[in-house]
C-alpha cells in the first residue's frame, strides 16, 4: 500500500480523538482559551449533556476578524512562538489543536469582537464583531455581526460525523456531572474570574469574580464544610549548583479538612499548579499519607493544595489534555506537600465537636429527670428519643461541677464511676467512655480508642525512634512453644515475614507440616496478657488475605505500621474494662503528650466534644 499524506479532516479528527474524549473535554479547551484571552467572566451553557449544544461566552480580548480562519486551522496559536517556550509553559493552552479538532467533529460557530490595549494603556474595542462557522472540513466566509466585546463559541451536534464516538457518550446527567466537575476544577484555580454554568434552564454553578482563594474554595466545596477547613502555607527555596540560575521558590497554600469531614472518595481533593488543576500520584499519595492514622483507610481527606513554582521545574506537555504533569524533582514536591500538611494537622485540635439539635419547646418540652443511681443515668440516656439526648449532658455537666463524691450514687456493679481523687474532672461511663472537661466544653473519650493510640505511639517510638531501622522490641522466651495451627501455604508466609517478626520480638518456626511454634513473644504483649496463638493466627490471616503486604521492600514500612497497630489494639484496654483512678489519670495525661491523640491508628476518633456554645444554645442561655 503506497504512503500518502492524510487529508486535513482526518488529521484533525485523529487529534480530536486525543483531546476530545467527551463534552467536558470541549468545555475544558474552550474555557481555558477564554482564560488565556484575559476573561474575567466565563459563562457555560449546555443542552442535553453537551450533545445538542455547548456554548462558552467570555469577556476576554476576542479574536480579530482576519485571524478567525487561523483560529480554526490546525497547529495555529498565539500562545507559543519559539521552541524555548516549551520548557516553561505559562499559558493553559499552547498546542493549537483545540478549535480545529472540535470543528472537525461538530458544527461550530465563533462570534467575536476584538479589543486591544493601546501604548497609552487605553482599551480599544472594535466597532463590530465577526462570525465564522465550521463543520467537518467546511469553513464559511467571515461575516460582520453585532455582539458584545469578547467571544462566544457554540458547539452543536458533537460527534455528528463520528457516530462510533457519539454512541459511547453517557446519559445527559452523567455528562453534565463531568462538565460540572471540570468547571469546578478550573474555577478553583482562577478565583479572580466569575463562572456560571447552566444545563438547560437550571443554573448549577455560580461564583462571582474577585474572590480570594479561601472564598472560592468554600463556595465550590460547600459552605457546610467551612468550619472544618484549616489553612496552611509554606515556602521553600531551592538549592542550585554554582553558576545556575536561581529558580523561583516553591510556594504552597491550601486548605486541610479536619478528619471529621473526610469523604468516601477523593472527589474533594484538588491539586492546583501554576494556574491549572492537575492529577499527580505523588502529590495524591502525600495528601493521603499526611492523614495516616487520622481517618479510616476507606475514607479520603478533604484537601486543596495550591503549588506555585518555576514553570521550568515542571513539564506540563506530558499528556494531550495536560491533566498530568512531570516534576523535575517529584520526591521533593512529595516531601514538601507531606510536611506542610502534617505540620498543620499536628498543630491543630482535631477533636470533633458533636452538635445538639435544637428543640422547639412548643413541640417537645424539656423532660424532668430524677437520677438516683448510675443505672438510672445510663438507662435514661439509652432509652430516650434521639432528639432529646442532648439534655442528658446537663446531668453530666452538673456532675462535673459537683465536688461531693456522692453526687451520683453507686450500685453494686456501677456502670458510671467517679474517681474520688478527681471528682470534678473524670467520669467513667459504662466502663467504656471517659467524661471530662476542657476550656471548650465537655470532652467524651473512648477509652479503648485512646489507649490504642497511646500504645501505638509507644510501640512506634520503640521500633522506629529517630528512623534507625535496626531497633527491635524486647522479647521474652516462652518455657514451651505456643503451637499455632497452620498449613503448608501459611508456613511459607513465615519467610517473607521473618524480618518484620524479628523487629517486633517474635520468634516463630514451622514445627510440622501443619503447625508453627512461637518460641519468643514481645514482652510488651506478654505483660498485657495477649495470647501468642491468637496474635499469630490473626497476623497470618491478614498477610494471607493481603491486608498486610510484605511482598516488597517498599511495602514493609506500611506493613510494620499495620502490625504495630494490631499489637496496640490487642494490648489496649477494652470497652467494659474497669479502670482504676491511677489508670484514668495516666491515660488522660498521655493524651496531652502524644501526637494525633484525636484519632486511633485506624483513623476513628478517640474523642468528641460538646462545646459550651452548643450547651448554652440547648439550654436557652
Amino acid at each position: 500500500m503506497p504512503i500518502r499524506k492524510l487529508p486535513t479532516l482526518l488529521i484533525n479528527q485523529i487529534a480530536a480523538g486525543e483531546v476530545i474524549e467527551r463534552p467536558a473535554s470541549v468545555v475544558k479547551e474552550l474555557v481555558e482559551n477564554a482564560l488565556d484571552a484575559g476573561a474575567t467572566r466565563v459563562d457555560v451553557h449546555v443542552e442535553d449533556g453537551g450533545r445538542q449544544l455547548i456554548r462558552i461566552s467570555d469577556n476576554g480580548g476576542g479574536i480579530a476578524p482576519d485571524e478567525l480562519p487561523l483560529a480554526i486551522a490546525p497547529h495555529a496559536t498565539s500562545k507559543l512562538q519559539v521552541v524555548e517556550q516549551l520548557a516553561a509553559i505559562e499559558t493553559l493552552g499552547f498546542r493549537g489543536e483545540a478549535l480545529a479538532s472540535i470543528a472537525s467533529v461538530s458544527r461550530m460557530r465563533i462570534t467575536s469582537r476584538h479589543s486591544s490595549i493601546s501604548e497609552h494603556g487605553e482599551v480599544i474595542v472594535a466597532d463590530a464583531g465577526s462570525v465564522i462557522e465550521a463543520s467537518g472540513d467546511q469553513v464559511s466566509d467571515i461575516a460582520p455581526t453585532a455582539c458584545a466585546p469578547g467571544t462566544v463559541i457554540e458547539v452543536r451536534d458533537l460527534f455528528f460525523n463520528t457516530p462510533a464516538r457519539r454512541r459511547f457518550m453517557r446519559p445527559a446527567p452523567t455528562e453534565v456531572g463531568h462538565i460540572s466537575d471540570m468547571i469546578t476544577r478550573i474555577a478553583m484555580v482562577h478565583h479572580g474570574v466569575g463562572f456560571t454554568m447552566r444545563h438547560g434552564e437550571r443554573k448549577t454553578i455560580d461564583v462571582p469574580p474577585d474572590q480570594n482563594r479561601r472564598q472560592r474554595c468554600v463556595d465550590l466545596l460547600g459552605r457546610e464544610l467551612e468550619d472544618g477547613l484549616m489553612e496552611f502555607e509554606d515556602v521553600h527555596h531551592e538549592q542550585v549548583d554554582d553558576g545556575a540560575a536561581q529558580p523561583q521558590p516553591i510556594r504552597l497554600w491550601g486548605l486541610a479538612g479536619l478528619p471529621a469531614i473526610a469523604r468516601a472518595t477523593s472527589k474533594f481533593q484538588y491539586v492546583c499548579l501554576n494556574g491549572r488543576t492537575i492529577k499527580d500520584r505523588g502529590v495524591a499519595h502525600a495528601i493521603k499519607e499526611a492523614y495516616r492514622g487520622l481517618i479510616p483507610p476507606d475514607r479520603q481527606p478533604v484537601a486543596v493544595v495550591y503549588i506555585d513554582m518555576d514553570p521550568a521545574m515542571v513539564d506540563v506537555n506530558v499528556h494531550p489534555t495536560k491533566a498530568e504533569v512531570r516534576f523535575r524533582n517529584p520526591s521533593r514536591i512529595h516531601g514538601i506537600v507531606l510536611s506542610a500538611l502534617r505540620q498543620r494537622l499536628l498543630g491543630s485540635d482535631l477533636t470533633p465537636s458533636v452538635g445538639i439539635s435544637t428543640l422547639n419547646p412548643d413541640d417537645q418540652p424539656t423532660p424532668s429527670v430524677n437520677i438516683e443511681s448510675t443505672n438510672d443515668f445510663v438507662d435514661y440516656f439509652k432509652n430516650m428519643p434521639t432528639t432529646q439526648k442532648g439534655f442528658v449532658f446537663e446531668q453530666v455537666k452538673q456532675a462535673l461541677a459537683e465536688e461531693d463524691p456522692n453526687a451520683i450514687a453507686s450500685d453494686d456493679q456501677p456502670l458510671l464511676t467517679q474517681t474520688p481523687t478527681q471528682t470534678s474532672q473524670i467520669l467513667q461511663v459504662h466502663k467504656s467512655y471517659l467524661v471530662t472537661q476542657d476550656q471548650h466544653g465537655i470532652v467524651i473519650i473512648d477509652q479503648h480508642a485512646l489507649h490504642e493510640r497511646v500504645m501505638f505511639e509507644e510501640l512506634r517510638q520503640r521500633v522506629l525512634g529517630d528512623g534507625d531501622s535496626e531497633k527491635k522490641l524486647e522479647s521474652q522466651r516462652l518455657l514451651m512453644p505456643a503451637v499455632v495451627g497452620s498449613t503448608s501455604k501459611r508456613n511459607a508466609l513465615l519467610e517473607p515475614l521473618r524480618g518484620l517478626l524479628e523487629r517486633i520480638g517474635v520468634e516463630a518456626e514451622p514445627i510440622g507440616p501443619d503447625t508453627i511454634g512461637v518460641q519468643a513473644f514481645p514482652t510488651f504483649l506478654f505483660d498485657r496478657k495477649v495470647d501468642p496463638v491468637d496474635f499469630m493466627e490473626e497476623l497470618l490471616d491478614r498477610v494471607d488475605e493481603g491486608s498486610i503486604d510484605v511482598s516488597s521492600d517498599t511495602a514493609l514500612e506500611a506493613a510494620l505500621h499495620e502490625v504495630l497497630d494490631m499489637m496496640a489494639c490487642k494490648a489496649a484496654v477494652k470497652a467494659g474494662d474497669q479502670m482504676s483512678d491511677g489508670e484514668l489519670a495516666a491515660l488522660l495525661e498521655k493524651r496531652q503528650e502524644i501526637e494525633r491523640a484525636s484519632n486511633c491508628p485506624h483513623g476513628r476518633p478517640t474523642t468528641v466534644r460538646l462545646s459550651i456554645k452548643d450547651l448554652e444554645k440547648q439550654f436557652g442561655r
